[in-house]
């Protein structure tokens, strides 16, 4: 019911961080995993490190999530060369902060770009050729800012509240083509994105007296719902936003 061994998984901004996390449990668990990101010799060297798992397969891609007609030529070819994707998960992302008064547009477009409209530009061409198929998995990334704000990230916290209602426009629309589109909302766990967080003692101390299971999450602790999402374990669950926050958003 879990298995997705031999199943073709493309995963954006896998070349680090959180969505090289998640690639690394597809390829663990036997899937054909195209790792992404904008830097081709970055996703070369992690693809490379994937590949040295020798358990599932690992092909590379890269293009920019926020540029439409590069998405749209590089999905083409992408699925020229491998075929359809069984599971598309939408994990490019950005962060900036300062104090809304203080926050550069330039940061807003950036970050709307990125968070957001990367999950329409991607989703769209890959969901039109799964609706061909008949089946589909796609897991959007959002955020415990999906639902919570906090100083300084407003922008970051609309973006990912818009990738948890587009998650749900998508299923509304593709759920009749057996196609199901959910969201995984991650609390905080150490990335390389938010290194000044976890390398600050009082936000670390925040986080743990916020967190009721009182410590950041694992990277390991997002497999089991992302195999979960990207399995037939899932096919009549879709439109819906998983938190994996050790409670955090459980509590006032």
């Amino acid at each position: 019911m879990f298995d997705v061994a031999g199943r073709l998984a493309l995963v954006t901004g896998s070349n680090r961080g959180l969505g090289n996390a998640l690639a690394r449990g597809l390829v663990e668990a036997g899937a054909h995993v195209v790792i992404h990101g904008r830097d081709a010799a970055a996703v070369a060297t992690a693809a490379d490190e994937l590949r040295a798992l020798d358990t599932g397969k690992v092909s590379t891609v890269a293009f920019d999530v926020t540029d439409a007609a590069a998405v749209t030529g590089a999905v083409e070819e992408l699925v020229e060369q491998l075929g359809v994707p069984d599971i598309l998960v939408n994990n490019a992302g950005v962060q900036r902060r300062a104090p809304f008064t203080e926050f550069d547009s330039a940061d807003w477009d950036l970050v709307m770009a990125t968070n957001l409209s990367s999950v329409f530009y991607v989703s769209k061409p890959i969901a039109k050729a799964m609706v061909g198929r008949g089946s589909g998995k796609i897991i959007n990334i959002a955020s415990v800012q999906s639902q919570l704000a906090r100083q300084t990230i407003a922008p970051y916290s609309a973006s990912k509240g818009g990738v948890a209602m587009l998650t749900k426009g998508m299923a509304a629309d593709l759920s009749r083509d057996n196609i199901q589109v959910n969201a995984i909302s991650p609390g905080y766990f150490a990335t390389e994105m938010n290194e000044a967080l976890w390398s600050d003692p009082a936000f670390d101390d925040w986080v743990k007296k916020r967190t009721p299971a009182q410590r950041w999450g694992r990277l390991d602790e997002l497999i089991g719902t992302l195999l979960f999402l990207a399995s037939d374990a899932s096919s009549f669950v879709t439109g819906q936003n998983i938190f994996v926050d050790g409670g955090m958003t459980a509590v006032v």
